[in-house]
């Protein structure tokens, strides 16, 4: 009977991406319960040093290389993982809830003709199966969804699980790969904001919206996450009317983000954003209107003009940070 759990790690620029630690720490709740081993797969082009970075969490990890497998594409990835799935046999699979991790298991649970569980904010065993805990309806409900196929296939929402810790005793193993012609062969990966911190990975996001009155004033959110160490984010109304990148957008239509603090300013707290921030550890809201929405979700409301608080907290942060 298949018991094992296999994480699919995930990398970007030669640094593997966080939420894959945090799946290494959910797969090993997971594996005590079935009385089983976590797995690690791991694929790319000349990524030894990484295969050898994640056996460092004490894990077996199975190192596919293919000069094909430079730049992630679903093909590429599904070519050289499905066979290889089969052949071990996994109860579970995990991968992060990222625009890679998404796409790359949908493809996988298409091949293989499994069960997804997308964006997983809790996962346990029951009866020997996969149940997960996820939110639906743009986070208006939480659903607890039982897996009956196998492999059963989970995302988890990013900055949810805790980190897994580090340990003795992991191995890599290289496993023979042939990725095939490819539908579409990616060249170059162009990194747009370089520099900048992960917004689905940052433990803190500031946000900004239509209460920053003016494009020019944005520059508030980025003195303001830079004093705190946090990551910016913004509404969908900044973003259509091209005040900040897509890439920063937080909502239904961006980014699902969870972090330990979610500090929105200007936002009136619309359902479709949200969706994308309401699972936040805490959240801080400063609106000029007491009537709205985002207060209900709150931690702590400040019903004022942005242009009057956020200096005054930049201000404040910044003699923290010189102490």
């Amino acid at each position: 009977m298949p018991k094992d759990v296999l994480v699919i790690a995930e990398h970007r620029g030669g640094k593997i991406k966080k939420v894959t630690t945090e799946a290494i720490g959910a797969a090993q709740s997971l594996a005590e319960a079935l009385r089983s081993s976590v797995h690690i797969a791991v694929l790319g082009s000349g990524v030894e040093d990484l295969a050898d970075e994640l056996s460092r969490y004490g894990r077996q990890v199975f190192l596919l290389e293919d000069p094909k497998l430079e730049f992630y594409s679903n093909d590429g990835y599904a070519q050289a993982l499905a066979p290889f799935i089969r052949s071990r046999d996994y109860s579970i699979m995990l991968l992060g809830a990222t625009p890679t991790g998404r796409d790359l298991s949908a493809m996988l649970a298409a091949r293989l003709e499994v069960s997804l569980a997308p964006d997983c904010t809790a996962l346990q065993i029951e009866n020997g199966k996969l149940a997960v805990t996820r939110p639906v309806f743009a986070g208006k409900a939480i659903a607890k969804v039982a897996i009956n196929t196998t492999p059963a296939i989970a995302t988890i929402r990013p900055n949810t699980f805790p980190v897994a810790e580090n340990s003795d005793g992991g191995t890599v193993e290289r496993i023979p790969c042939t990725v095939g012609d490819l539908r579409v062969v990616i060249k170059e990966v162009v990194q747009k904001a370089a520099g900048r911190m992960e917004l689905t990975e940052a433990d803190i996001v500031v946000s900004g919206g239509r209460g920053l009155k003016e494009p020019g004033n944005y520059r508030l959110i980025e003195e303001l996450a830079e004093a705190i160490g946090g990551a910016t984010g913004a509404s969908r109304a900044i973003v259509d009317a091209e005040w900040v990148d897509h890439s920063m957008q937080v909502g239904q239509t961006g980014k699902t983000v969870s972090p330990k603090l979610y500090i929105a300013i200007g936002i009136s707290g619309a359902i479709q954003h949200l969706a994308g921030m309401s699972s936040s550890k805490v959240i801080v809201a400063i609106n000029n209107n007491p009537d709205a929405p985002i207060f209900k979700v709150a931690d702590y409301g400040i019903v004022a003009d942005a242009m009057d608080a956020v200096p005054l907290m930049i201000e404040e942060f910044r003699k923290l940070a010189v102490h």
